[in-house]
C-alpha cells in the first residue's frame, strides 16, 4: 500500500494532478467513457475579457460551475464546459492606446490597419492569460474547443446574424441622441453606463415670458446645455403653470423664443416643477422633442467642447469651462433665483470612467420589440428558469421598457458592421449575444451544435442579466427557434468584509491567485463555496479559505487513517443493504451516508451549493471523523475496514466535485480500488 504523508501539500499535487487530467482527455466530452446514448450536459463560460484577469468573482462563479460539470461527469453525462474569451471592444481598445501612449503614439498615426495589426499582438501574448489562471482553481473546461469572439469562425456568425437582421428590416441607421463618451469617441448603450455620485448645485435660472414682466423659474443641474433649449415643459396636471401653457419664454442669453409645453414625464416635485427641454442633449428630452415636434440643436460637440450653436462667447469651451461662464453671464443679467447645494447621480464610460454626454449621432440599431416579446414568454412559460427566482423581474422590466438597441460603436476594434463604406463596429454585446450557438458552430449545422445545444444551466453575475443574458434568450430564439439554456443561476457578488463591492483600483480587491498560492486550490474553492447561499451576497473574509484548508487537511489525515488502518488487507467494495453483522456504529454510518448524498444530490441540482457544502462538511467532519473513525480505532476486524472503505470510498466522490485535487491525490493511493481517475468514477446512489 502507498502511504499517504503526513500533511497534505497543496504545491505538490496540484499541477501535478491537473496534468494528470489534462493528459486523460476526460476533460473533452467526446473522450468519457459513458453509456451510448447518455444525455449531454453542457455549460458555457461567460467569457472573460481578453483584458482581464482572475478576480473573486471570476473564482466563485467558475467554481460553481465546475462543481455542476464535475457532479454531472460522474453521474454518467457527456458533460462539456465551452471555454473561451470575449474581445472585449472598447476594454481593449484602450489596453492597447494606453500602451501605445507610453510609446509617444496614437493609434490615429499608425492608422486603423497598423493599430489593428497591435491589438493582434496584444491578444496573442495576454488574450488567453485569465483561462491558464483559471485551470489553477481547477476548471475542467474542454480547452480543445476554447472560443474567441474574434476567431474566423465567429466572425462568420456575426455576419450572419446581422444580414439576418437587416434583411428584416429590424436593423436601421438614424440620428438619435445617445450616449456619447468623448474619450473613446464612441456611443454606449444604457447598460453599459455606470453612475458615480457628483455633488453640484441646482440652478434655478428665470425664463421671462415674451411680452410679459412675469417669468418662469426653470431648475437645472446642467446650465450649459440651456444654450440649446427649445422649449420649457410642465407637467399637465401641475396647476400652478395652467396659465403659462401655449406661451413663450424668452431664453436667457439666447434671446430666442421657445413654447411652453406639457408633458406627463415633467415630475412636478423637481425643482420648480419646470424644466428646459433641450432634445439634443437629453434622451427623456429627445422624446419630448419628438412628440412635440421640437428643433434639436446641438452645442456640445462630441470632442466634449461647445460647438459654434452655442454662441461666439462659448464655442470650441470645454464643458465644464462653458457651464462657469453661463453662470456668469446669467448674474450679470439678473437672471438667476438662487442656488442649491444638490448630489446626483452621473453616467460614466464603463471602461475609461469619463463622464458621458447625450448628444445626437448617426448610429445602428436593432428594432427590438419583437425579440423583447419573444424572451419574456419563455420566461414566464418557464421554458427557462431564473435561480433564484427573483431575479426575473429585473429581466422582465428591462425587455417591457426596452428600447431599440444602438448596435454600432465608433472604435476600431470589433467586428465590422457587414456594409460598404462603413467604419463602425458592432458593439461588444451583439457579438456576446450568440456565445451559445457560435461556440459550438453556428451558423453550420455542426455536430457540436445537434449534441450540445441547447445548453443545460448558465451561470452568471446579476450585472450583466440585460446586457448579455436576455440578448442570449432572443438571439437563440430567433436563429433556431430554441432557448439558448433552460437554467439560470445567478451567483453571488463578492463584496470585502465592510460589504463593499471589491476594487483593485481602490485597493480593496483580493487576488485568488495569492490565496490559491497561499492556502491550495481547494481550500479556496471550499471557503468560498461554504459561503455560497442563494441570495445571499458573500462578504469575503479570509477566515473561511483558512477553514477550507483545515478541512482539507482533516480529509487528508482521516484518509490517511483509515488506509493505515485497511493495510494490505484484501478489501471488497460491497453494497453494505448486502452485509451483515454490522455494528450499531456501522448502521449510524451507513444511514448517515446514504442520506447526505441524497441531499447533497438535490442541494446541487437546485444550486443550493452552500448548503450542499455545509452538509459534507459537517457528515465528514463530525459523523466520519469524530463518530465512526473514533469507533473503528476500537475495532480490527475485516467487516470495520470494508465499512470504513466504503465510507471513504463515497465521501471521496462526494467531495470531489467541491475540492478536487485532494480527493484525487488520496484516491490515486488506494489499494483496494482499481484505479483510473475520480473524475470519472460514478456517482454515489
Amino acid at each position: 500500500m502507498k502511504e499517504l504523508p503526513k500533511a497534505y501539500d497543496p504545491k505538490e499535487n496540484e499541477e501535478k494532478i491537473y496534468q494528470q487530467w489534462e493528459k486523460s482527455g476526460f476533460f473533452n466530452p467526446d473522450n468519457l467513457p459513458v453509456k451510448k446514448n447518455a444525455e449531454t450536459y453542457t455549460i458555457v463560460i461567460p467569457p472573460p475579457n481578453v483584458t482581464g484577469e482572475l478576480h473573486m468573482g471570476h473564482a466563485l462563479n467558475n467554481t460553481l460551475q465546475d462543481v455542476l460539470i464535475r457532479f454531472k461527469r460522474m453521474q454518467g453525462y457527456k458533460t462539456l464546459w465551452v471555454p473561451g474569451t470575449d474581445h472585449a471592444g472598447i476594454a481593449t481598445q484602450n489596453v492597447v492606446e494606453k500602451k501605445l501612449k507610453k510609446e509617444g503614439v496614437t493609434r490615429h498615426d499608425l492608422g486603423r490597419e497598423k493599430f489593428l495589426e497591435e491589438v493582434w499582438k496584444w491578444q496573442k501574448k495576454y488574450g488567453k492569460v485569465i483561462l491558464e489562471q483559471l485551470k489553477k482553481i481547477g476548471c475542467s473546461c474542454d480547452w480543445s474547443r476554447t472560443a474567441f469572439t474574434m476567431n474566423e469562425d465567429y466572425q462568420e456568425a456575426v455576419k450572419t446574424a446581422f444580414l439576418h437582421y437587416y434583411e428584416k428590416g429590424w436593423i436601421y441607421q438614424g440620428k438619435r441622441v445617445v450616449n456619447w463618451c468623448s474619450r473613446c469617441q464612441t456611443s454606449l448603450s444604457d447598460l453599459e453606463l455606470e453612475y458615480k455620485e457628483e455633488k453640484s448645485h441646482l440652478w434655478y435660472i428665470k425664463y421671462p415670458l415674451a411680452n410679459s414682466k412675469e417669468f418662469v423659474i426653470v431648475a437645472t443641474t446642467r446650465p450649459e446645455t440651456m444654450l440649446g433649449d427649445t422649449a420649457v415643459a410642465v407637467n399637465p396636471d401641475d396647476v400652478r403653470y395652467k396659465k403659462f401653457i401655449g406661451k413663450n419664454v424668452i431664453l436667457p442669453l439666447v434671446n430666442r423664443e421657445i413654447p411652453i409645453i406639457t408633458d406627463k414625464a415633467v415630475d412636478p416635485e423637481f425643482g420648480t416643477g419646470a424644466i428646459k427641454v433641450t432634445p439634443a442633449h437629453s434622451l427623456v428630452d429627445a422624446e419630448i422633442g419628438e412628440k412635440n415636434k421640437l428643433e434639436s440643436i446641438q452645442v456640445i460637440s462630441d470632442k466634449g467642447r461647445m460647438t459654434k450653436k452655442a454662441g461666439k462667447d462659448f464655442a470650441s469651451l470645454k464643458i465644464l469651462d462653458a457651464r462657469k461662464k453661463v453662470i456668469e453671464k446669467l448674474k450679470k443679467e439678473n437672471s438667476i433665483e438662487k442656488i442649491e447645494d444638490y448630489s446626483h447621480q452621473i453616467p460614466c464610460c464603463y471602461r475609461c470612467n469619463s463622464t458621458v454626454e447625450p448628444l445626437i449621432s448617426n448610429q445602428w440599431f436593432l428594432k427590438m420589440d419583437k425579440l423583447a416579446e419573444k424572451a419574456i414568454k419563455v420566461v414566464k412559460s418557464g421554458q427557462i428558469k431564473f435561480h433564484p427566482k427573483r431575479w426575473e423581474k429585473v429581466y422582465f422590466d428591462w425587455l417591457k421598457n426596452v428600447k431599440d438597441w444602438c448596435i454600432s460603436r465608433q472604435i476600431w476594434w470589433g467586428h465590422k458592421i457587414p456594409i460598404d463604406g462603413i467604419d463602425d463596429v458592432l458593439d461588444t454585446w451583439f457579438s456576446s449575444a450568440l456565445w451559445p450557438l457560435a461556440t459550438l458552430g453556428w451558423p453550420k449545422k455542426t455536430k457540436d451544435l445537434e449534441m450540445y445545444y441547447p445548453t443545460n444551466t448558465l451561470s452568471t453575475a446579476r450585472d450583466i442579466i440585460n446586457l448579455w443574458v436576455a440578448r442570449m434568450i432572443f438571439s437563440g430564439l430567433e436563429f433556431t427557434k430554441k432557448t439558448p439554456f433552460s437554467d439560470i443561476y445567478i451567483h453571488a457578488t463578492v463584496l470585502n468584509k465592510e460589504g463593499k463591492r471589491m476594487s483593485k483600483s481602490l485597493g480593496t480587491g483580493i487576488d485568488p491567485l495569492e490565496l490559491i498560492n497561499q492556502y491550495g486550490a481547494d481550500a479556496t474553492r471550499f471557503g468560498l463555496l461554504y459561503q455560497a447561499f442563494e441570495g445571499q451576497d458573500i462578504k469575503f473574509s479570509e477566515d473561511n479559505i483558512l477553514m477550507g484548508k483545515k478541512f482539507i487537511n482533516k480529509v487528508w489525515n482521516a484518509s490517511r487513517f483509515a488506509l493505515m488502518q485497511i493495510g494490505d488487507s484484501k478489501i471488497q467494495i460491497k453494497d453494505p443493504e448486502t452485509q451483515t453483522k454490522l455494528t450499531q456504529a456501522d448502521k449510524e454510518i451507513l444511514k448517515q451516508l446514504k442520506e447526505v448524498n441524497r441531499k447533497i444530490t438535490k442541494d446541487i441540482e437546485n444550486y443550493q451549493f452552500g448548503s450542499a457544502t455545509h452538509l459534507i462538511y459537517d457528515f465528514f467532519w463530525h459523523d466520519f471523523c469524530d463518530k465512526y473513525i473514533e469507533s473503528a480505532k476500537k475495532q480490527d476486524d475485516q467487516k470495520t475496514k470494508e465499512i470504513l472503505a466504503y465510507i471513504l470510498i463515497n465521501s471521496l466522490k462526494i467531495l470531489h466535485p467541491f475540492i478536487p485535487f485532494a480527493t484525487e491525490a488520496i484516491y490515486q493511493t488506494l489499494s483496494f480500488k482499481e484505479k483510473g481517475l475520480l473524475m470519472i468514477e460514478e456517482w454515489p446512489n
